[in-house]
């Protein structure tokens, strides 16, 4: 059914033809997978068997496009079950409501997900396009509740379609784009797990030496408590001097709240007993180390004031700031927060906690080393997320901009 024609901001050389509106039940025969799910009968599962089963998890896991499953439905579940063999489109309706789904594998699919069947729109056209709508799925809920797709919803969707050869020229458009996306994830993901596995091995355990050192560093490391080697700050803003109110995540570091909270403002009054934080100071939040809410204020960097519930201190002259921060993140100093901090709803390390803390160094230099090394690998990290962020940003412009 026709209603009208219409055409994108952005679209390909060569194509001027309007895009033709229609209801998307017109354009495929739209099912819901068959239940009962094997999960409640553990007797479907089978490994011998050649047809998976389709689970939220793999939607998220494999980013919609599925290639392989992990469980498997015996003969006898899969007559039970809708079994679909060839490539094709679905839809979440449960669990990550509007999720789309492009199966390459033979799969039983349940009742969590819809079923386009013989479609006459490329698969890749209209996977991009239910990614662009997804959000718009929220006017089907009631306010508070999950959103309850069906068929009947769905195929009532109007949706502008353009000429086959368009539709295929967009598809390649954007897996290619997904395909670049991917590949920058992959990459920093496979750096994460190298710098997760250097941090154990390029610190010292218990006999006093790394796995993995620098040349020309031979020493045994020293070990020492923190105590020794850490200054407790202790500056209050006493005359409001300092107006930057800032906190700490553990995905962002210090945060301005200002940028954290919308409308965010705090009486002058109120700061006089915040903690000062200045350059070359760390700081933490108690009751949320455990999740890694840390934060360093590097050279250059704005100074600011904390809440005093928060704890601040600095490094003596004898332990690198890089190498400590670091340090944070190994297995020793997480297994010694475990030990220390007081029970309740949320672990809370108190300064003179942290102070028991025995950790490993070696000397300045090899310490200078080891911080250089992993500023690095942190700065290649983060140029591959802000590539990935980009991209991200370049696909959602694109999608609003090359579809009607």
């Amino acid at each position: 059914m026709k209603d009208e024609k219409k055409a994108p901001k952005l679209r390909f050389k060569g194509f001027t033809d309007d895009w033709e509106q229609c209801k998307l039940k017109n354009k495929a025969e739209i099912v819901r997978g068959a239940s009962p799910r094997p999960i409640s009968n553990p007797k479907w599962f089978d490994d011998n068997s050649n047809v998976g089963w389709l689970r939220i998890s793999d939607v998220t896991e494999q980013k919609g496009r599925i290639h392989h499953l992990s469980q498997h439905i015996s003969k006898a579940g899969q007559s039970k079950t809708r079994v679909i063999t060839e490539p094709h489109l679905l839809l979440s309706i449960a669990a990550t409501v509007g999720s789309p789904v492009i199966n390459y594998v033979n799969t039983g699919v349940h009742d969590g997900f819809l079923i386009f069947l013989n479609p006459t729109f490329n698969k890749e056209f209209m996977f991009q396009w239910l990614l662009m709508f997804k959000p718009y799925w929220n006017k089907y809920g009631q306010p508070g509740s999950q959103v309850n797709l069906n068929s009947d919803i769905v195929g009532n969707q109007s949706v502008a379609f353009p000429t086959t050869s368009e539709q295929e020229r967009i598809a390649n458009f954007f897996s290619e784009l997904d395909t670049a996306i991917t590949l920058h994830e992959e990459k920093k993901r496979q750096l994460e797990r190298l710098k997760s596995a250097l941090l154990q091995k390029m610190f010292a355990d218990e006999s006093g030496y790394p796995v993995v050192r620098f040349e020309g560093f031979s020493d045994e490391w020293e070990e020492r408590k923190l105590r020794d080697l850490l200054n407790k700050n202790s500056e209050k803003n006493e005359n409001l001097s300092v107006t930057n109110v800032e906190s700490v995540s553990n995905k962002t570091g210090f945060t301005k709240q200002t940028d954290q909270f919308e409308d965010y403002s705090v009486a002058s009054a109120n700061l006089s007993n915040y903690y000062v934080i200045r350059e070359k100071q760390f700081a933490y939040n108690p009751s949320r180390i455990n999740v890694g809410s840390i934060a360093y204020k590097d050279l250059g960097d704005e100074i600011s004031v904390v809440s005093p519930l928060y704890v601040s201190f600095s490094t003596k002259k004898v332990l690198n700031d890089g190498f400590l921060w670091n340090w944070f993140k190994t297995a020793s100093f997480d297994a010694q927060r475990q030990r220390l901090s007081e029970g309740g709803v949320r672990d809370t390390l108190s300064f003179n906690q942290l102070s028991e803390m025995n950790t490993m160094f070696p000397t300045y230099p090899e310490q200078e080393k080891i911080a250089s090394f992993f500023k690095q690998l942190d700065d290649t990290i983060a140029l591959h997320q802000r590539k990935l962020d980009l991209l991200k940003e370049q696909k959602k412009g694109f999608l609003q901009k090359m579809f009607v």
